[in-house]
């Protein structure tokens, strides 16, 4: 499954009221970091399709989400499930450690 948009329009039927694990990625299009992570969302998304939703929430379209999930650096990725935040990391993280975020889920 590809990553999905995610805005305040959508969120609640791809997030909130989800049963199973969403992966966010809270992130904005100048930011370095965030360009140097998305390759590897991108990967997990394709390889754990099977396992996990993962969606992008670009914070300076969407600022009503990016303030929800108290967004102050990105990158910042969240792992929800069953609409419920587990784990969050800010800043970049190699794809291990994200992988780690949601396989425990």
């Amino acid at each position: 499954m590809a990553e999905i948009t995610i805005t305040k329009e959508n969120f609640d039927e791809e997030v909130r009221n989800y049963k199973g694990v969403v992966l966010l990625d809270l992130w904005a299009g100048w930011c370095g970091p965030c360009m140097m992570i998305a390759p590897k969302i991108e990967e997990i998304a394709e390889e754990y399709s099977d396992k996990i939703k993962v969606g992008k929430i670009n914070v300076d379209e969407q600022p009503e989400l990016a303030a929800a999930f108290r967004c102050e650096s990105i990158p910042m990725l969240v792992a929800v499930k069953d609409g419920a935040v587990h784990n969050v990391a800010v800043g970049y993280r190699e794809k291990d450690d994200i992988v780690k975020m949601f396989n425990s889920l």
